[in-house]
């Protein structure tokens, strides 16, 4: 089978895209036909082994998972003899998480990351969930009817499902973005849009979702309004280089949690069966919609990294198989 692979850490030019052996079904694991598939910031700091600490997780000379992608959706080819939860035939979507290997034509992952795809979205849309709309998900979800939310990085990835289910929770919902994004958050619905390009970033707010790591930690507890929550996710203006990286925030936030007010939230997103299923349920009920900026074919897969990596893409990148 064709897939996109690496065996050393650095740009686009370390990826190759060739001919590898078709995984198999066994135990728990199901093989699935690859339709679609995304990519996320984490890919390309998996591609990169940056920042390095994070080659602790990755792998310390080169990446662990040979095949880029963690996103998927598909078609089920084969099950292992303890799959229980599918079978032959079955339209899925899942997130194979650290053991990668997605922007392939076959992938082989565990039944308990994965679920049925809603059957009224297409194969690039289901795709575009399992990370991105889990984070959103378990983001927001101590957000109240008549509450107001904060949406640092409205218009990416997370961004664009998160700002969709607050409105979804009938909450007062304010995105930040750059002056391209504001008529893309509109359209998803939102209250207020801060064009961060024009004007500062202000207000009180009862959910602070930082999706971006562009504030100090203080600045984003000055946005918290007394007894409100602010949640830590990723660090996406982050551009390499570094020992930590957009962990930095995170460490002093960790560190800051038990001396403040505010409730500091670091987000780590599972994404199982159970995650998956919800999120499928919410799509399946019009609550939110997958958002899709480009697509690429799977033999350009490396260009859709780069694009994510240094174009700011806006909503999800879907690969087409």
């Amino acid at each position: 089978m064709k897939a996109l692979t690496q065996k050393r850490y650095g740009g686009p030019e370390t990826l190759d895209f060739t001919d590898v052996a078709r995984p198999a079904a066994t135990g728990d694991r199901v093989l699935v036909r690859v339709r679609a598939a995304s990519v996320n910031a984490y890919d390309w700091h998996v591609m990169r082994g940056d920042p390095r600490a994070a080659r602790l997780t990755f792998g310390l000379r080169g990446p662990k998972a040979a095949i880029r992608g963690r996103d998927f959706a598909g078609t089920v080819e084969a099950v292992g003899p303890d799959v229980t939860l599918f079978q032959v035939g079955d339209e899925v979507f899942g997130d194979t998480v650290h053991a990668g290997g997605t922007l392939a034509e076959y992938v082989a992952v565990p039944q308990d990351r994965m679920a049925i795809r809603p059957p009224a979205i297409t194969a690039e849309q289901a795709a575009a969930m399992p990370l991105a709309g889990v984070t959103a998900s378990q983001g927001m979800r101590s957000l109240r009817p008549g509450q107001k939310a904060l949406i640092i990085g409205g218009s990416g990835g997370v961004g664009t499902f998160a700002v969709q289910m607050g409105k979804s929770k009938e909450a007062e919902v304010t995105a930040v973005c750059s002056t391209r994004n504001v008529d893309l958050l509109r359209s998803l619905g939102v209250d207020h849009v801060i064009d961060y390009r024009k004007e500062e970033v202000g207000g009180r707010y009862d959910l602070v979702f930082d999706l971006v790591g562009s504030h100090s930690l203080g600045g984003l507890r000055r946005l918290v309004a007394p007894g409100g929550t602010l949640v830590l996710s990723g660090g996406g203006v982050y551009r390499g280089g570094s020992l930590v990286g957009p962990m930095r925030l995170i460490i002093q936030a960790q560190l800051a949690s038990r001396f403040v007010a505010e409730r500091i939230e670091i987000l780590s997103a599972v994404t199982d069966h159970a995650s998956l299923t919800a999120l499928a349920a919410l799509v399946a009920g019009g609550t939110v919609k997958p958002v899709i900026d480009r697509t690429f074919p799977l033999p350009a897969a490396a260009d859709a990294i780069r694009y994510l990596e240094t174009e700011h893409a806006r909503a999800k990148v879907v690969i087409t198989v």
